[in-house]
């Protein structure tokens, strides 16, 4: 992007984040404001026997940042095989994140996915973008496979596969098993507001809200 491009666009961010008051762009500058990562995304009554699932995990910094805070077991899942393996080679020599390639939504099979780094979505077409075949297999299954009972944190950031996923892990009854959980919702979606409305609703049954800046990041604990 060259510098009058550059110049445009953000004009074009501040005229929608001052003049038009868009919602979710007031969300992104007071989650900054707050310093929302540093203060807010590792805050958690973690400890060494706690389970963490890092649900789209992409290079695995999440994985990382919240193992070296606890020390506690993190199963990181990234569909993309790229991705995929830049984690297994970062956490060789750590047994307690183990890298599973593929991601977790309402039923197994294999999607094509829209490669575009952290924004790399089996629901958003990029005009231009390269794709993949990647694996997907159901969070039912997967618990059960895996032998967890029971998940003290899970993060999800999968660009629109959340509204997948949520619904199925409130459907199974696994939620109750949720201690915490820490979700960004993808606003590209369509029916996107209304479906995290109704998610949030379900969710509101057997959870409290932490905090919330919509459409930018969430948390939820047990209640």
């Amino acid at each position: 992007m060259n510098y009058f491009s550059r110049i445009v666009k953000k004009l074009g961010y501040l005229f929608n984040l001052y003049c038009l008051r868009d919602p979710f762009l007031i969300s992104v500058e007071k989650w900054f404001a707050d310093r929302g990562d540093e203060k807010l995304r590792l805050a958690y009554p973690l400890d060494q026997s706690s389970i963490v699932f890092d649900v789209g995990g992409y290079l695995g910094d999440f994985s990382e940042a919240i193992h070296s805070k606890y020390g506690c077991s993190v199963y990181l899942f990234e569909p993309v095989p790229t991705f995929y393996e830049a984690c297994v080679a970062r956490f060789k020599d750590n047994p307690s994140i183990v890298c599973l390639n593929y991601g977790l939504s309402s039923s197994s099979g294999w999607l094509a996915i829209n490669l575009n780094n952290d924004e790399s979505s089996f629901k958003k077409s990029d005009t231009g973008s390269a794709t993949q075949k990647a694996e997907v297999r159901s969070f039912a299954e997967t618990v059960s496979t895996l032998g967890v009972d029971k998940i003290d944190l899970i993060k999800i950031n999968i660009e629109g596969g959340e509204f997948d996923l949520l619904p199925a892990m409130i459907d199974s009854g696994f939620i109750k098993r949720v201690g915490f959980l820490q979700v960004q919702f993808h606003n590209f979606v369509d029916g996107a507001k209304q479906s995290r409305s109704k998610i949030r609703e379900s969710l509101s049954r057997t959870h409290r809200e932490m905090w919330n800046y919509e459409f930018v990041w969430e948390s939820w604990e047990l209640r």
